[in-house]
């Protein structure tokens, strides 16, 4: 056990170090939890509305009712795994429990409630509620982890911000995958109404999702023990009630709740496959020749953005990172913006044309490829962040609490995201659209209005809530320093046979902790 604390120890610091193996693998289960997030969020309403002919506003409001569900799962998740301390670890066996949940759910969901007859109507809607509850409970266990591990597998403020590089990868290569095959395979298999679609989508989505499940419990495996988890000490059990003061107090968490929910609730609007059918299909007329390139323009962007956050983060600290950033895509969203108030339907100098380049399609491609590659790469850095808040939790009140602080932040996240396919459902109703667009769908009057709103307004009102809750977040990067220095301190006293409440208040300021505890 000795040994294995020097290997993840940083030397004079105290401060818990991850290999890079473990940085690279761990984020792997928010990969596997985006598949299905993907799949639920841009396609379920499609599943429901033409597959099962449920009705339209049924179904995307369904989607809107299971995220609420959703978030008033996270706290009671998040407090089962505070509580949890087995042979197996804290975070491993809900990780894996979650992935299973979700593999029967998404069986009998995708694939059971196909078999109902027509003439049992209300069975097919039963059960549709049903079993998306039961794959939302799963998706809670699992996704409830990608926070909460975190706080285990390392507190070095110079690695948190490889996490947001590493968690995005993996964001890619399991929504990546649905977003890249999603266009090709509804183009071969009869649009994204038709059963063929998810008879190959689901398979497919279960596999890789289960992968990138067994791989993130391989990197978190050695972190997931008690040495690892807090100060130390004998950890009080917290009640479900004393949460919401646990709320009150924590002020950073608040606005980091304000900044992670806005941002979501305008990715999930702006990149909904319904927007975006209406932007490339029906107004530009070429979603087949759009969708794709616009996508990895998108990711092509983000690259350099990256390494720029990442540089950001280590020197000055993940506040200014996603300060700078998030300020770089406002201001490029106001020039994409202009370029869709100027749109002319068949008038090809004001549309978006990759065949026949123009001033519009490349002021376009450098307007939005800059304004979603600086966002892209901010848009996972408030999951480290609210490592941060964690650890500043601990900090504060001595309490290791991941699984209740990251399922918090997931609360009022997932409350103001589950908004969004409600919107953009009711959005296409206003305009006198029965059935969800996809990419064959022709320009109706309206479409040019509701795109602009949701493509283009909603982001930049999220950004600048951002940029208001930021102004006054506290956990700069000197903060942090301080933070984990003090943590450690406390941490090597209580090892030592100090109570907690002692260490506590021994060691409250950078100026009281010996220099061998400090980041040099």
């Amino acid at each position: 056990m000795k040994q294995e604390q020097t290997k993840t120890a940083a030397p004079g610091t105290g401060l818990n170090r991850a290999r890079l193996y473990q940085l690279i693998l761990f984020p792997m289960n928010n990969g596997a939890t985006n598949v299905y997030y993907i799949l639920t969020m841009n396609f379920i309403a499609y599943y429901a509305n033409g597959v099962l002919g449920l009705l339209l506003m049924f179904a995307t409001t369904m989607v809107t009712l299971m995220r609420l569900f959703d978030a008033v799962t996270d706290p009671i998740i998040g407090a089962l795994i505070d509580r949890t301390s087995s042979r197996y670890g804290k975070f491993r066996p809900y990780m894996v429990l979650g992935n299973v949940i979700m593999i029967i759910s998404s069986i009998l969901l995708y694939f059971g409630t196909r078999v109902i007859p027509d003439g049992l109507e209300w069975l097919r809607y039963t059960c549709f509620v049903l079993f998306y509850a039961l794959y939302v409970i799963g998706y809670t266990f699992q996704t409830a982890c990608t926070r909460s591990g975190q706080t285990c597998l390392t507190n070095d403020p110079k690695q948190r911000p490889l996490f947001t590089v590493f968690n995005t990868v993996a964001s890619l290569i399991g929504m990546g995958l649905v977003q890249f095959l999603a266009p090709i395979l509804s183009g071969r298999l009869g649009g994204y109404n038709s059963a063929a679609f998810f008879d190959f989508m689901i398979p497919l989505a279960i596999i890789v999702s289960a992968v990138l499940t067994l791989l993130a419990v391989i990197g978190i495996w050695e972190k997931d023990r008690p040495e690892f988890f807090g100060v130390g000490g004998n950890q009080e059990k917290i009640r479900l009630k004393e949460y919401v003061d646990i709320l009150k107090a924590n002020k950073e968490l608040q606005r980091l709740m304000v900044a992670g929910a806005g941002c979501k609730l305008a990715f999930s609007i702006a990149t909904n496959m319904t927007v975006l059918c209406m932007l490339y299909g029906a107004m530009m007329g070429n979603y087949g020749g759009l969708y794709l390139p616009m996508m990895i323009v998108g990711y092509v962007f983000s690259a350099p953005f990256f390494l720029l956050t990442v540089r950001t983060s280590q020197k000055y600290g993940q506040k200014k990172s996603l300060v700078r950033y998030t300020t770089i895509a406002l201001i490029m969203y106001a020039g994409v913006l202009a370029l869709l108030l100027f749109w002319k339907q068949d008038v090809d100098m004001f549309n978006l044309s990759l065949s026949s380049i123009n001033i519009y399609t490349v002021l376009f491609i450098l307007f939005f490829g800059i304004g979603y590659g600086a966002y892209y790469a901010t848009a996972d850095m408030p999951i480290p962040m609210v490592a941060d808040c964690s650890d500043y939790e601990t900090y504060r009140s001595g309490r290791y609490i991941p699984g209740i602080m990251g399922t918090l932040f997931s609360l009022v996240d997932k409350l103001v995201s589950s908004l969004g396919s409600t919107i953009v459902g009711m959005a296409v109703a206003m305009i006198g659209i029965s059935t969800l667009p996809d990419g064959n769908t022709p320009y109706a009057e309206g479409m040019h209005g509701v795109v602009v709103v949701l493509f283009c307004v909603v982001p930049m009102l999220a950004w600048i809530a951002t940029l208001i809750a930021m102004k006054g977040y506290s956990l700069t990067g000197e903060k942090m320093k301080e933070i984990q220095a003090v943590n450690a301190v406390r941490k090597d006293a209580i090892s030592r046979g100090m109570d907690l409440k002692d260490a506590m208040e021994k060691w409250k300021t950078i100026d009281q902790v010996p220099a061998e505890f400090k980041e040099n």
